[in-house]
C-alpha cells in the first residue's frame, strides 16, 4: 500500500516538473526517473528542508540591478559610475569609436539602426540616446546576450529590441534595409568575413566597422600577437576579387565565461586594402577611415564609415 502512495506520488511530482520543463532524481540510461526504490527515497527526502534553508534557485537580498548583473558571469563592461554598480571594466559606455561613428553620419533620430555584436548593450547605450526609429541588436553569444537584457533594463533601452541568433540567417532572411548599421568587433571573428561584408552592404545604407586585420609589416614573423595565426593564407575568389584570408585560432579561450569570439575556432583576418576595396565593390562611396592603430595589443586595427550615394538609397 505503501509503495503504491509512493509511486502514485512520483508520477504526479513527475508530471509537474514534466510540465514546468524540470527534471529531478536520478535519471536511467533511458532519460526516464528512476523509480526504484532507493530512486523515490532519494527524490522524497530532496524535498525536505528546514524552516532555515533556502532553495538554491532564489535570490534573497535585497532586490536590486546589482543583483541581476551577478547572476551572469563573464561581464566585460563596466557601467557608468553614477550607477554605483560592479560588473565589467571597460568603459565601453563612453567609446569614442561609435561617438566617432555617430558624428560621421550625423542625426540618427527617428532612424532604423542594425546593431551586430552587442557585448553587453553598452554601444547600444549610446545608441539609443540618439533616440532613433528602433535598433535591431543581433547578439549569437548566450550569455552576453543575456547580458544585453540586462543592460537594456538597467540603462531602460527602450528603442532596442535584443535578438539572439545569427547575424548571417537575419541578413539572408530579413528584407529590411538599415538607414545604419554598426559592425564593431565583429568582422574578424568570422569564418567568412567578406561573405559577411557582402550580406550586410545589401541590407544597410551606411555602415561603421571596428575591426582587426592582418598586416604582415606592423607584424613580423617575431611579433607575439602572430601566435594565433597558423601561417595558412588561403586565397578566396568573391565576385571576381582576389582576397587573402589569414587563419587563426583562440587557442581555448572559448572556454572562457567572458569569451566573445565568433562561432568557431577558425577564423580569418583580411588585410585592409581588400576591406575597403570590398566596401566600395558593394556600393559604399563616401568611404573614411577614422582611426588606424598598428600597435593595438590584439593586433593593427582601424575603423571606417561608409556610405552609399543618395540616389543608391532611394
Amino acid at each position: 500500500m505503501i509503495d503504491r502512495l509512493l509511486k502514485s506520488v512520483l508520477r504526479l511530482r513527475s508530471r509537474f516538473y514534466t510540465w514546468s520543463g524540470f527534471s529531478f532524481g536520478r535519471e536511467s540510461q533511458s532519460g526516464k526517473p528512476d523509480q526504484s526504490a532507493e530512486g523515490i527515497e532519494k527524490f522524497l527526502s530532496a524535498g525536505d528542508s528546514s524552516a532555515t534553508e533556502q532553495f538554491s534557485q532564489y535570490e534573497m537580498r535585497l532586490p536590486s540591478h546589482q543583483n541581476a548583473i551577478d547572476l551572469l558571469p563573464g561581464w566585460s563592461s563596466a557601467f557608468p559610475p553614477a550607477l554605483g554598480l560592479t560588473a565589467g571594466t571597460i568603459p565601453l559606455f563612453g567609446d569614442r569609436r561609435i561617438l566617432s561613428a555617430l558624428d560621421s553620419y550625423g542625426s540618427i533620430k527617428g532612424k532604423t539602426i542594425l546593431e551586430v555584436g552587442p557585448l553587453e548593450g553598452m554601444h547600444t547605450s549610446i545608441l539609443n540616446a540618439r533616440e532613433p526609429a528602433r535598433i535591431d541588436a543581433i547578439e549569437a553569444n548566450k550569455l552576453c546576450y543575456l547580458r544585453c537584457l540586462v543592460t537594456k533594463e538597467i540603462l531602460e533601452l527602450n528603442n532596442a529590441t535584443f535578438y539572439l541568433g545569427d547575424i548571417r540567417n537575419w541578413l539572408s532572411e530579413t528584407e529590411t534595409v538599415y538607414d545604419l548599421a554598426i559592425a564593431s568587433g565583429v568582422l574578424y571573428h568570422m569564418h567568412d568575413p567578406a561573405e559577411f561584408l557582402k550580406k550586410i552592404a545589401a541590407r544597410s545604407n551606411a555602415i561603421f566597422i571596428w575591426t582587426h586585420f592582418y598586416d604582415e609589416a606592423a607584424m613580423p614573423p617575431s611579433d607575439l600577437r602572430n601566435l594565433p595565426f597558423s601561417g595558412k593564407v588561403e586565397i578566396r575568389d568573391l565576385d571576381g576579387l582576389k582576397l587573402h584570408y589569414h587563419e587563426r585560432s583562440y587557442q581555448h579561450a572559448n572556454t572562457n565565461a567572458s569569451f566573445c569570439g565568433g562561432m568557431r575556432d577558425r577564423h580569418y583576418w583580411m588585410r585592409k586594402d581588400e576591406i575597403l576595396s570590398l566596401l566600395t565593390h558593394f556600393g559604399y562611396v563616401d568611404i573614411v577611415e577614422l582611426n588606424v592603430n598598428l600597435d593595438h595589443a590584439g593586433g593593427p586595427c582601424f575603423s571606417v564609415f561608409a556610405r552609399k550615394r543618395p540616389e543608391a538609397v532611394s
